[in-house]
């Protein structure tokens, strides 16, 4: 019965360890993936209405280039990190918005 109580003790430490050393990392990287996620979001209800006719009312000026101004600095900061992850992350969202307001431009 000892080597159970060991056994369980073991998984508890090393689980307790694990939450000690890695929750932090996961963390702070899941809330910079919805930081850019969300920033990335915050225009392209407004963006698809205009699309699609629903709405004739564009965003701000200054909402937009405040945004795409913090989403430059999120991309120079992977950059300068290689975290090569949020720089195909933050360049898709780029694109895709690039595209759907040259859609609006030029329809």
């Amino acid at each position: 019965m000892s080597k159970f109580f060991q056994f369980i003790g073991n998984i508890r430490s090393g689980f307790s360890n694990y939450l000690a050393t890695q929750l932090h990392t996961i963390s702070a990287e899941t809330l910079g993936w919805l930081a850019v996620i969300l920033i990335h979001g915050a225009t392209m209800p407004t963006l698809l209405a205009i699309l699609t006719g629903l709405s004739d009312r564009t965003p701000s000026v200054d909402i937009i280039m405040l945004m795409w101004g913090g989403l430059v600095l999120l991309f120079g900061r992977a950059v300068v990190l290689k975290d090569t992850l949020n720089i195909v992350t933050i360049g898709a969202g780029f694109i895709i918005q690039a595209v759907l307001m040259a859609m609006i431009l030029f329809k």
